[in-house]
């Protein structure tokens, strides 16, 4: 019995002796490898490929077992210093945040397991546009509906903030962050609602994370008026050329979601853009129209089956009763929905169901009459048919 007690002991000692040089080992892991003074060898072959806003340095990486990493050192127009930094494994690295078009100076080292550093290697770049710039240059505010629209086009992709700045309680520019926009998406459209009439003053400037921005243009909104037309006074009209539904177009309107609640057409009605036509009750000069797409089922889809992914709505305030889209008709827009992801058919994301889920702001035409009765006409659904779907709708206009 004393043996084992004794086996176990020696066993236990082992075990807290093997724990002690483990933690020992853990609490050096941040020193150097080794402590030699000798620079490691440069990198060679350097070529330099400008891109906009940045450069990508590329190398041949030396056969020198002391080298860990390799680093650029370089100065913005800002007068701030950056780093950018990789292991011996790559043969490149980027060098990024520049605003302007000018030649920049890159040093770049070798690094060893010691920390020691090589002479440095000048090398010149000289970025293309800077992607603020690009965004800046296509800025477009218009007045909308109940506030404005902003757009422009981000065509490198650059990770950009297109910043609003508006009038405080003090009246001084301050940034509005819920109205700004942070993206990295090649074209750029935000619908900024909830205004009223009056002109309101805004400022706009693009700005990235480096610190580096734009010039600010200002410009005065005046909103657009409009109200949301009453869906109690909706009716079916239908038309001759009108394909078949499964249940009442009313569904489209009903303010419920799913099936048994969203309006469908069957497929029958021949291989032309289908339609369907309803009353709005009352004239209006309309603004913009909202619309939800119907969610298949097993598993939840947006952009699948009969949902419209290019169509056109016309508006009438007298329509011919043959269901002819003749001059009786004006076209109040033509629209193109895009899956944000860009997945193939039948894959979607999170971002994808969120943006169905919020739903599609349609702007009508503001230079169009007033009309009466909306007639939608499906160009081509997701699945390459022409047959639609609608699971919720509403318009906004001006009934004065």
């Amino acid at each position: 019995m004393k043996s084992k007690l004794k086996i176990l002991a020696l066993i236990a000692c082992s075990i807290i002796l093997l724990a002690s040089c483990k933690k020992g080992e853990e609490l050096n892991t941040n020193e150097p490898v080794d402590n030699d003074p000798t620079a490691p060898a440069q990198v060679s072959n350097i070529s330099v490929v400008n891109q906009n806003g940045k450069a990508t340095i590329t190398y041949t990486v030396p056969k020198d077992p002391r080298l860990l990493i390799v680093k650029a050192v370089y100065n913005l127009s800002s007068g701030k210093q950056y780093e950018a930094q990789t292991s011996y494994y790559n043969n490149s690295l980027e060098v990024a945040g520049f605003a302007d078009t000018d030649e920049h100076e890159v040093k770049v080292y070798s690094v060893s397991r010691s920390g020691v550093l090589s002479d440095p290697i000048i090398v010149k770049v000289k970025p293309l546009t800077a992607p603020i710039w690009q965004a800046f240059k296509s800025l477009k505010v218009r007045d909308a509906a109940g506030g404005y629209d902003i757009m422009a086009s981000n065509p490198s992709k650059g990770n950009i903030n297109i910043m609003v700045i508006g009038k405080n309680i003090y009246n001084e520019y301050v940034v509005d962050y819920d109205k700004s926009i942070f993206t990295n998406l090649d074209s750029v459209y935000s619908k900024i609602r909830g205004l009223d009439t009056n002109v309101h003053r805004f400022g706009f400037f693009v700005q990235d994370r480096w610190g580096n921005k734009t010039d600010t243009i200002y410009k005065d909104i005046k909103p657009i008026f409009e109200v949301q037309l009453q869906k109690s006074r909706f009716q079916e009209y239908k038309l001759p050329g009108d394909p078949p539904m499964w249940g009442a177009v009313s569904k489209a309107w009903d303010g419920r979601y799913g099936w048994e609640a969203c309006f469908t057409q069957q497929i029958a009605g021949g291989n032309g853009p289908h339609t369907v036509t309803f009353s709005l009750g009352v004239s209006a000069k309309l603004s913009r129209i909202w619309m939800r797409p119907y969610a298949e089922v097993n598993p939840l889809r947006y952009y699948y089956l009969q949902a419209m992914r290019r169509f056109e709505i016309y508006g009438s305030d007298n329509p011919n009763p043959n269901g002819s889209l003749d001059q009786s008709w004006v076209l109040l827009g033509s629209y193109t929905i895009t899956k944000p992801s860009g997945l193939p058919y039948g894959v979607e994301n999170d971002l994808d169901k969120q943006t169905a889920e919020a739903g599609f702001d349609l702007p009508c035409d503001l230079s169009a009459p007033k009309v009466r009765y909306l007639r939608v006409r499906c160009l081509e659904n997701w699945v390459g048919g022409t047959g639609l779907n609608i699971d919720e709708l509403t318009v906004y206009g001006d009934t004065r």
